[in-house]
C-alpha cells in the first residue's frame, strides 16, 4: 500500500555527468579509457618520489584551471575546487541544462572532499614558517575548507537552492549524490550538481598516507600494475585524484525540459561500522547492511542486480570486506554477480571517487557496458568473485549499485536502475 507521504515523493534522474581523473580531462574519455583497459597511474611527479617508500600516483595531468576559472579566481582556490569546477560545468553542458530557465532557489549544489585544500595547507604553511604570519593570503582559509568547491561552483552559476559539503573520507562522493538526492526526492529542489572533488597528490597526503602505510610499494617499478583490486598480490592504494559532478533532476523537471535522461537513482543508504577509525569491519555486515537497506527502500530483489562498481581500493582489507558483504547479500548467488573495481585504472580518488564511479553506474546502464576490473592476474582464494577481470564486459544493466567505504567505518550505498516510462 502507497501511503500518502510516498506518493508525494519525486522520482530523481541522472541527466549530465563531468568530470576530471587521471585517465582523461572529461567524462567520454576517461569511460573509454576505461573500456579499452587504459590505466592512469605512473610515476608520482608532483612530489619528490625519492623521499617517500611509495613513488607512484594517479594524477591529474595537463590540466589548465584557467580554462574554467578566470585568472584571480585560480590564484585564490585550492586544485580540489578547480577540478570541481571544472568537472560541474562540463555535467551541466552534457545535460543541455540552461540555468536561466530555473529558479535559482530550487538549483542547489552538494560537492564533497574528502580532505579539502590539502595544496593550500602545504604552500601556506611553508610561507607562514618562512616569512611569518604576515605573507599568509587572506585567501587561504577560504581556499583550503572543504564546502569551497560548492560554493563557488554555486557562485559562478548563479544557484541559490541547497549547498553544502558532504565529507566522509573516501565515501563523500556518494554521500554528497545520496543527500541531494533526498533534497530532490522530497521536492524540495528540482535540480541539484552534486560529487566529489580531491586535489591530493601532494608532500601532506603522501606523508600521511605512508606514515600509516596504506599505499601500495610493491610496484614502484611498474606503475601500470600497482592498483590492483582483489588481486592477490594488491599491498596498497595508489593515490589518485580529479572530480566527478552529476547533474540530479527531478523527473518531472527533466521531462519538462526535454533532457536526455542517463537512469534513474531510486534509492540512498548509509551506515558506520562503528569499529576502527580505519579498516574496516571484515565481516563486511555492516556494509551489507547498507546493501540490503538500499535494496528495500528501491523496492529492488537482489536477483535483479545486474552490476556492482565496487570501492574496490586495492588494499588487503578493504577488497576482502566488500568480498564477504557481496556474498552476505547474495549468499549462493554472490558468483554470478557482476562486480568491477574502477580504481585499477584511477587509482583512489578518494572523496571524488564517489562522484566519478556513480557517472561509472550511469553510463554502464546507458550503454550496456561493464568496464573492467584492470591487473587482475592473481586470484586470491579469499576474494573469489567475479570481479570483470581485465577485459570489458557486454550486458544489458538495469540495476546498478555504486559502493564507496571511507575512514571512520562509513558506508554509502546507492542504487541506480534503467529509466522506464511509468
Amino acid at each position: 500500500m502507497v501511503t500518502k507521504a510516498q506518493s508525494q515523493l519525486q522520482r530523481v534522474v541522472v541527466t549530465g555527468l563531468g568530470a576530471v581523473t587521471p585517465l582523461a580531462l572529461n567524462f567520454q574519455d576517461s569511460w573509454d579509457a576505461l573500456l579499452a583497459g587504459r590505466c592512469g597511474v605512473g610515476s608520482v611527479s608532483k612530489v619528490r618520489a625519492e623521499q617517500f617508500p611509495c613513488k607512484v600516483a594517479a594524477e591529474v595531468r595537463d590540466f589548465n584551471a584557467d580554462e574554467w576559472l578566470d585568472a584571480k579566481d585560480v590564484r585564490h582556490n585550492d586544485h580540489f575546487t578547480h577540478y570541481a569546477v571544472a568537472a560541474a560545468k562540463m555535467a551541466v553542458a552534457d545535460a543541455q541544462l540552461d540555468f536561466s530557465k530555473c529558479d535559482p532557489y530550487r538549483a542547489g549544489v552538494i560537492i564533497g572532499s574528502g580532505i579539502g585544500g590539502l595544496q593550500t595547507i602545504e604552500s601556506q604553511s611553508q610561507i607562514l614558517f618562512n616569512a611569518g604570519p604576515r605573507r599568509v593570503s587572506p585567501f587561504m582559509i577560504p581556499a583550503l575548507i572543504t564546502d569551497m568547491a560548492g560554493g563557488i561552483v554555486a557562485i559562478k552559476m548563479g544557484l541559490r537552492g541547497p549547498n553544502f559539503a558532504a565529507v566522509s573520507a573516501c565515501s563523500t562522493g556518494s554521500h554528497a549524490i545520496g543527500e541531494a538526492y533526498h533534497f530532490l526526492r522530497l521536492g524540495k529542489a528540482d535540480v541539484m550538481l552534486s560529487g566529489g572533488a580531491e586535489g591530493s597528490v601532494n608532500v601532506f597526503s603522501f606523508a600521511g598516507f605512508c606514515a600509516m602505510r596504506a599505499m601500495g610499494t610493491a610496484f614502484n617499478a611498474d606503475p601500470l600494475r600497482a592498483s590492483r583490486p582483489f588481486d592477490a598480490k594488491r599491498d596498497g592504494f595508489v593515490m589518485g585524484e580529479g572530480a566527478g559532478v552529476l547533474v540530479l533532476e527531478t523527473l518531472e523537471h527533466a521531462i519538462t525540459r526535454g533532457a536526455r535522461i542517463y537512469c534513474e537513482i531510486v534509492a540512498y543508504a548509509t551506515t558506520c561500522d562503528a569499529s576502527h577509525i580505519t579498516m574496516p569491519d571484515l565481516s563486511g555486515s555492516n556494509l551489507a547492511a547498507a546493501i540490503k537497506s538500499a535494496l528495500a527502500e528501491a523496492g529492488i530483489d537482489r536477483s535483479e542486480v545486474d552490476y556492482i562498481n565496487a570501492h574496490g581500493t586495492s588494499t588487503p582489507y578493504n577488497d576482502l570486506c566488500e568480498t564477504n558483504a557481496c556474498k552476505l547479500v547474495w549468499r549462493e548467488e554472490a558468483g554470478s554477480l557482476a562486480i568491477s573495481s574502477t580504481k585499477g585504472a584511477t587509482g583512489h580518488m578518494l572523496g571524488a571517487a564517489g562522484g566519478f564511479e556513480s557517472g561509472i553506474c550511469a553510463k554502464a546502464i546507458a550503454t550496456g557496458k561493464i568496464p573492467p576490473t584492470i591487473n587482475y592476474e592473481y586470484p586470491d582464494p579469499a576474494c573469489d568473485l567475479n570481479y570483470t577481470p581485465n577485459k570489458f564486459a557486454e550486458k544489458r544493466v538495469r540495476v546498478a549499485i555504486n559502493v564507496n567505504l571511507g575512514f571512520g567505518g562509513h558506508n554509502a550505498v546507492l542504487v541506480f536502475r534503467e529509466y522506464v516510462v511509468s
